[in-house]
Parts: structure tokens; sequence; C-alpha cells
């Protein structure tokens, strides 16, 4: 009997392998190993490929320069790995060398400037990012497919895809037949016609080795080897043995009508891989007193109800059985396809829906159909560093269609790209506040400023983001809270120094030599026009007055004499206040500073306010505003204290 072979259904971006939080940082830090790498000297002319030598020397200069912890079972294997996924979108050839794409990466990288500086208005990277994922292409069964651009196809016919749809049916345009499968049945499915499950069940029956398989299984006796051969796997086909027990059970309750046995199938789906797939579906509950209290009341209505003849059975089995593996399996590359997506910054991924931001949509939309032409062919320039329209000839830059499509969606009526910043910025600003309604409400925020304090890192990234670390994190987060006491007023996005994603979120950290944030404030009642140097740091009591004593008073020093403002000043907020740096800060209250290179220019006196994460709890309980604290600040600084009764008396009045 012929072995029915495994085919790929899907396609995927990257490897698994290569999820790593801080993507974008590790990406560059990841290009510029590999390039000092092959720059040793004893390097310099070996080849990779089939060296396994040379690949666990690699992995021990990952581990070397603190890249990796932990030692691998297998070096070469896991220097392979962590290296691929850089292969597949072109920063990196076969040889893992960096090519001249990795070297324009690089080059943006040392030079610290992701700023945006294209028509697309993104970050530099991400325009280098975007053109290699325009490039980048999936090899399935000998077809070429590039997913970036099926992306791109199917919003350009939908506008949007609901996270599902994206998770679920994206992937399985593999073809050009198959897309226009997948573009069918997510109108049918918008319709109510189907379910997400038909579609994906159909998608797999349309290919030959999924209905030798049911035929194979509908013609014979149902035994462990069977359901192995059957389950096409595509590492060990051992892996389906558990299958045999749960089809037996299932059988005895749906076909033979023996609740009894419903416990053994609940039993059984434990023994499956991906038996979480199977329970959710069969049962309602996860107790199994209760099913054996009451079976019929813990089942969930299922396809095997009206499934009482053997091949009616068989039938269904055999669907969900594939169903789930490829639910599974596409569960899992949604995060990675995901991370390499969002790296372009022209997709949102908001409110369980995927869309284009609004310059890169109307970019895309008039040339999608001539792109898409090249959505099945490999990229022959996916190494270069080559310009838009030579990766597609419709890939050039049309202003009067974008800003068209902007007045069209948004009822404006711009005529440059110029004008068009601003539909851009304030739809930024619109998504800013839902972001913060939705994700960074007073209660996380106080949740966010004790897993700070107490480092609990995992339960942060769940709450934000794992594209970022955690210092770059605390600054982002009192950006927001700062916003906030500002009831919102003010650019925070520009006061930020952080690159953001399209989402929002962070991504990178700030510039070198810069302070964190630098907010503006406009003349007002309350307080006189001026900047607000915001400085954040979670170093401990150890290191704290080492670190953060300098470059606090030099920047706010370096501002007040570029800017000539001497009613600015910064607030530096930390997780622990050391004493110590509470008394430098405040004797900067007298002390001169002077330029560095032009002695003759100095200031005297800089306020800077020192505050702990209890202290910002404390003002969002007590929903103090700016307006409140500017006073305070200057009040206090004013006064003749020393340091640890100043620093006492500011935690009284901002705790009660």
């Amino acid at each position: 009997m012929n072995k029915i072979p495994y085919k790929q259904y899907c396609w995927s971006l990257g490897t698994t392998s290569f999820r790593t939080k801080n993507f974008n940082k590790t990406i560059e830090q990841q290009l510029m190993l590999l390039y000092d790498f092959w720059n040793l000297p004893e390097n310099k002319n070996k080849y990779w490929e089939g060296n396994n030598k040379l690949q666990s020397e690699y992995y021990d200069f990952m581990h070397k320069n603190d890249f990796i912890t932990g030692e691998a079972a297998n070096k070469p294997k896991d220097a392979r790995e962590k290296t691929s996924g850089l292969v597949d979108i072109g920063l990196i050839d076969e040889q893992r060398r960096v090519t001249e794409a990795g070297l324009a990466l690089l080059s943006i990288s040392k030079i610290g400037n992701f700023e945006t500086d294209n028509f697309l208005q993104i970050d530099k990277d991400s325009f280098l990012y975007l053109k290699q994922l325009l490039k980048t292409s999936n090899n399935i069964n000998g077809e070429i497919v590039r997913p970036f651009i099926i992306l791109l196809y199917l919003l350009s016919k939908f506008d949007e895809l609901s996270l599902d749809e994206y998770a679920y049916l994206l992937p399985l345009c593999t073809s050009a037949d198959y897309t226009e499968q997948i573009v069918n049945g997510i109108k049918a499915h918008r319709a109510g016609k189907v379910t997400i499950d038909e579609i994906i069940i159909s998608r797999l029956m349309k290919m030959e080795n999924y209905q030798s398989a049911l035929k194979r299984f509908l013609e014979n006796k149902v035994t462990e080897d069977l359901l192995c051969e059957i389950g096409i796997n595509r590492k060990s086909r051992n892996y389906d043995k558990p299958y045999f027990s749960l089809y037996k059970n299932l059988y005895e309750v749906y076909v033979g009508g023996n609740l009894s046995k419903l416990e053994d199938v609940y039993n059984a789906t434990k023994e499956v891989n991906i038996g979480i797939w199977w329970r959710n579906y069969l049962f309602n509950t996860t107790s199994i007193k209760a099913i054996n209290k009451n079976p019929q009341k813990c089942k969930n209505k299922t396809i095997f109800d009206n499934a009482k003849a053997e091949k009616d059975f068989k039938v269904a089995f055999f669907e969900l059985m594939h169903l789930f593996k490829a639910k599974a399996t596409l569960s899992d590359y949604l995060d990675l396809n995901r991370r390499y997506i969002k790296i372009t910054n022209v997709v949102l991924f908001e409110d369980n829906a995927v869309k284009l931001d609004i310059v890169p949509k109307y970019f895309f939309k008039p040339i999608i159909d001539k792109l898409y032409e090249d959505a099945y062919k490999a990229s022959k320039m996916l190494f270069k560093n080559v310009e838009l329209e030579d990766i597609c000839r419709a890939l050039v830059f049309n202003e009067k269609a974008i800003v068209n499509g902007v007045n069209t969606e948004f009822a404006t009526k711009y005529k440059t790209l110029n004008e068009v910043k601003y539909v851009v910025e304030r739809k930024r600003y619109d998504r800013l506040k839902i972001l913060i309604d939705n994700k960074f409400t007073d209660d996380n925020l106080l949740i966010l400023l004790d897993y700070f304090k107490e480092r609990k890192d995992k339960e942060i990234y769940q709450m934000i983001t794992d594209s970022a670390d955690i210092p770059t994190i605390f600054e982002y987060i009192l950006g927001i809270i700062w916003y906030k006491i500002s009831e919102r007023t003010g650019k925070i996005l520009e006061y930020m120094k952080l690159s953001l994603d399209a989402d929002l979120l962070p991504k990178t950290h700030a510039a070198g030599g810069e302070a964190d944030i630098v907010y503006e404030y406009e003349k007002t009642k309350y307080y006189p026009k001026h900047s607000l140097l915001l400085e954040a740091t979670l170093a401990d009591s150890t290191n704290q007055r080492r670190m953060e004593m300098e470059p606090v008073s030099r920047h706010l020093g370096q501002h007040l004499l570029n800017t000539g403002n001497l009613k600015s000043y910064c607030v530096f907020v930390t997780t622990f206040l050391h004493m110590n740096v509470v008394s430098d800060f405040r004797m900067r209250k007298d002390n001169y500073y002077y330029d560095s290179k032009d002695p003759s220019k100095f200031i005297q006196g800089m306020k800077i306010i020192p505050l702990e994460t209890d202290d910002l709890k404390n003002i969002i309980i007590k929903n103090k505003k700016y307006k409140e604290l500017y006073g305070v600040f200057e009040n206090l600084h004013n006064q003749q204290l020393a340091p640890y009764e100043w620093r006492k008396k500011l935690v009284n009045i901002i705790a009660n």
C-alpha cells in the first residue's frame, strides 16, 4: 500500500525557531553578529553549508556575545535555526553572509536614526522591511507564493480581515486557484453561508493527498496503523497512534449510543497532541465528575450527532482530525506571521481586525492587480537593496492617487500628500485614544507600575508587547501616564523619543543622548511656556546613583543651554529612589552647569523632581493633573528644605 504523502497547505513567514522578543532589535543584533563573525580572519574563506564545525563556532560566538543563553544539545542545528528566518527575508544568503539588503539595514541600525524619510510615512527600517517582504516567497510543494502580496491582495478585496480570517484563511492562499477559493469563501462566510471551519475543510479536501486519505479511511477497517497513515503527520506517523483510542470511544458514544464512554473520550483527548481542540469542541466542561454525573448535559452539539452510520462517522472524524491539525498549525504561525508583517509598519492589528494604514492603503489599492501578477513568481532581487519600482513597475509613488483615496474616504479636500499628514496624524491620535481607553485604563496602569517595581517582566510583556525590552516599555508607559496627567493635551507621539509600530506600541529604545520624553507645554494660567524632560530608569539601588545622576543633569543642562528657557525642568521616575540621588538632584538647585564645548556658556540652577512609581500611583489614584502638579513642584523647589525633608514633603502632598 502506497504511503500517503504529506504536502504543505499553507505558507508562513520566517521560522518558529526565530520567534523572539524585541524582534526588530534581535534581527539587527543577529546581523551585526554575522557581519563580525565573517570578518574574523579565520572565517573569511569558510563556507556555512554542511560545515557543522563552523556552525558550532557561530553558536559559541552568539553565546560569547550574550545573544543566547543556556547550552543547546545540538549547536549546529540551533545556529541554523537562529539564522534561517533572515535567509527567508533576504537579509543574509544561504551561506549566512550579510546581503546588500542586510547591510542597508545594518547601516540604519548603526546610525540609530529610524525616523521617517519616505512617502509612506513609515520608519526607515520599516521601509526596508517592506521592500524585503514584497520580495519574500515560499515554495509550497514546488509552487511559489509571495505571502505579503497575498495579504495586500485580500486587503484590497475586503479592506480588512478579521483576525480569524487572517489567521486561518489567508495562509491557505498558496496558488491562484486556492486564493480564489479563499476569496469566495470569505464572501460566503460574511454572508452567513459557511463557517471558517467549513472553508478550511473544503480547502484541504481540494488536495489529492487528503482525497486519497479519506478514500483509504472509508474503504478499510479502522486500525491504529490506518489512523497513523491517514493522519498524514509531517514528522512521524507514530505521533497519531493516540487517535485510535479516541476514534473507538467516540464511535461507542455516537454510533453505539453508549454515553458511559464519554469519560473515556475525554481521557483519550488528553493523549492526543492537540487534544485541547477536541475537548473544546466536544465538551462544555473540564470536570470528569460532571461528565460522569450527567454526560448528556456535558456534551456540546457536534457534527457527530447526525453521524449514525459508520461512513458518516468516519467522514466526520476525518474532517475534524485534519481541521484541528490545520488550525493548530495555523494558530502557531499566527504570531510568527504577525511579527514579520508588523515590522513593515504598514499593517494595523487592532480590534481583532487586520488592515492597512491610511497612506499605504491608497498606495497599494490602485496598483494591486498589477502587483498580484507577481504573487506566484520568485523575485530575483531578494538579496539586493533595490527601489520599490525595481520590485514591480507598478510600485511607483502616485501622490494624486493617494490624496484622492484619502479625500474619498474622509470627505476631505486635500491637494498634496503633505496636507494628508494632518488626517494621518489625527487618525493616529484617534487610535491612541482608543488604545488608552481599552488597554491603558487607570486600573491597568496601577497594575503595570506594580509589575515594574516587582520586575514581573513576563506579565508586562503579556499586557503590552514583547517587541520592546522592559526599560523601553517603562519609558513608554511613563509617557502614556503623563499624557493622561496632562489631560491628553500635546503631541505625545512626538514627545516620546521611541520608535512605535503601526499599532502605536513601542519597538526600540530612544536614540542615545536624548532625554526619554520631552513634553512641550504652551503658556496657560497655571504655568509658563516650558519643556518637561521625563527621564525613566529601572536601575536598582546599587547602580542607580552611578548610572543616572550625570546623564539626567547633563540632558537637562544641555536642553536649558540650547533653548534658553530656564522655566524648563526635569521629572525623574524610577521604581526605587536612592536618597543620595535625591540629595544630588536637590543640590542642582543652585549649582552651575557649563557647556562642555564652551565653558563661557553656563546656567545656574536646575529643577529636577525625583519620583518613585508609588508616587505615580498616588497621582493616578488621586486623579491629580499637571496644572496642579506644576505648582506643587515649583513651590517645593523654591523652599529651603534639606533633601530628606524636601522629598518627604513632596510624597505627602502627592499622597493627599
